[in-house]
């Protein structure tokens, strides 16, 4: 399948979407209508059905050249920073737990784990 890139600038009050392998050139209003209006015209241009269209979308605004790499790196740290927060949790209910067994006191705990004696306490009864 054929992927088209596109390149969304700013204009004023628009989003210019361009396609260079096409020389296509359209807008929109917001940026989360630029890939539909972008596959739109792409499906038009071509006599593709639009399902088939598919683009990668690249947007810079001014000096900000690289917004969408960014964002997208952006969002990637987010997901890990999920992942090790759960990771995190885990093995703060796990040790809390352990600890609670040797019967070393929930403020402890706490202390050892660097969060209120009542977090530590739910960690232990979770």
């Amino acid at each position: 399948m054929k992927v088209y890139k596109v390149e969304v600038t700013r204009d004023g009050k628009w989003w210019m979407v361009s396609i260079p392998e096409l020389d296509g050139l359209t807008q929109a209003r917001r940026l989360g209508e630029t890939e539909q209006m972008a596959r739109e015209f792409i499906a038009v241009e071509t006599g593709t059905p639009i399902a088939d269209v598919v683009v990668d979308v690249g947007v810079a605004v001014g000096a900000v050249t690289d917004a969408s790499a960014r964002a997208e790196q952006i969002r990637k740290d987010r997901e890990e920073a999920a992942r090790l927060e759960s990771l995190a949790l885990t093995e703060s209910r796990i040790l809390a737990q352990c600890l609670a067994k040797e019967n070393v006191p929930v403020r402890d705990i706490g202390e050892l784990l660097g969060v209120t004696f009542q977090r530590a306490s739910q960690l232990v009864n979770s």
